[in-house]
């Protein structure tokens, strides 16, 4: 295979409603991603959009087409991808089997979502779809409910005192919080307490509000290219060097696992045999906590903490600037939003922006050398992804 670069990226602010469409958006990010690539639209060879929700957020279907033929790049092969909150992780992924096969040089993958605009009730039914509709669905289980049984879950079989996994996951808020503050993209700008998590209001014991993250708007997008085609676009490329992608069924079917996510094990594992790295390796993560707990449960999959752990590396710090792991510097879901088919190719774009330097000073980590992002679909569709910089 060829070595595949990221040249080019693109971001729209993710906020609680958006006045514009998803095409709108999402051709806002790509000709940003473009420009910086320094091509052309009619450069782009294929187009791979993440969209989950576009048949009931708009009415609108077809979102890829449209937003190809919005940018000028006429009559490529466009492909919508759903895979819940996992959808634009899957279509760079997806770009990079194409670059690095061979068959196209320059490819144009992200994702873009507009669920705020629904409304609560409408955006939670929808949501929902991504677990079991036909059994797990009609006894009442959405998102919170699933996590929050992970909760209790992880609370058992790790003899950890609820209380404590509590003021754990408070934490796990309120750093979001502390990053996403200087994230100008970030739908949050505004700090938070522990005190404030935990007197918050109840959505789904042990979950509080603030444990929660929002429904967003927004897009996010990159170019990827050829280590050829690359070399002669930018001086700054990183390369994906490790991807990983492996699902699991309805959450019944994960009884033996739970409150772990098999799939996140599995396919982190096939990211970091590619890429030849260990977790102690990763200078910098991007893990998806649409709910505090699922960061604890996350960074003991990916291998930072023993199981049972996790929230310790947020009670020593470790997770911070400076820290073993800096985990979600972003804001993460919690704080930066989660429009999910635009999530996994937001953290992308975190990472490469962090090697570059070109975050904000109060959130810059010095010394990114390797990043990885973890996105979580539904029940269990996951895709991990090791970025390298390259100069």
């Amino acid at each position: 295979m060829r070595k595949v670069a990221i040249v080019g990226t693109g971001h729209t602010p993710f906020t609680f409603a958006a006045e514009k469409s998803s095409v709108e958006l999402f051709s806002e990010a790509a000709m940003d991603a473009i420009n910086e690539s320094h091509l052309k639209s009619k450069d782009v060879q294929a187009m791979y959009v993440g969209n989950v929700l576009g048949d009931f957020s708009e009415g609108q279907a077809m979102v890829q087409s449209y937003c190809a033929d919005d940018i000028g790049a006429f009559h490529i092969p466009s492909t919508r991808f759903e895979g819940a909150c996992a959808s634009s992780s899957l279509a760079i992924r997806d770009a990079f089997i194409w670059v690095a096969s061979g068959f196209y040089d320059i490819v144009l993958a992200g994702g873009v979502e507009t669920a705020a605009k629904m409304g609560t009730p409408l955006a939670t039914r929808t949501f929902a779809m991504a677990h079991d509709s036909h059994y797990e669905y009609p006894i009442g289980l959405t998102f919170p409910g699933f996590f929050a049984m992970l909760a209790h879950l992880y609370c058992s079989k790790y003899s950890v005192p609820l209380e404590k996994l509590k003021e754990q996951m408070a934490l796990v808020s309120v750093q979001s919080h502390r990053y996403g503050v200087h994230n100008a993209f970030a739908q949050f700008h505004k700090e938070i307490a522990v005190e404030d998590v935990l007197k918050g209001f109840m959505v789904c014991s042990p979950l509080q509000l603030l444990d929660c993250c929002p429904f967003s708007d927004g897009a996010a997008a990159v170019i990827l290219t050829s280590e050829e085609k690359a070399k002669e676009l930018t001086d700054k490329p990183v390369y994906i060097i490790g991807i990983g992608q492996s699902s699991s069924g309805k959450l019944s079917a994960q009884k033996d696992y739970a409150p772990r996510i098999r799939a996140r094990e599995v396919s982190v594992k096939q990211a970091y045999d590619m890429a030849g790295i260990k977790p102690e390796d990763v200078d910098l993560c991007e893990l998806h906590d649409c709910f505090s707990i699922a960061s604890i449960i996350s960074a003991e999959s990916l291998g930072f903490a023993e199981f049972g752990k996790g929230g310790e590396l947020w009670q020593k710090g470790e997770t911070k600037i400076g820290g073993t792991i800096p985990i979600n510097i972003s804001g993460g879901l919690k704080s930066k939003g989660h429009p999910i088919g635009a999530t996994g190719a937001s953290q992308v774009f975190e990472i490469v922006h962090q090697m570059r330097g070109h975050v904000e000073p109060e959130r810059q980590v010095e010394g990114v050398n390797i990043g990885l992002t973890d996105t979580l679909g539904g029940d269990g569709v996951l895709c991990n992804m090791v970025l390298q910089k390259g100069w």
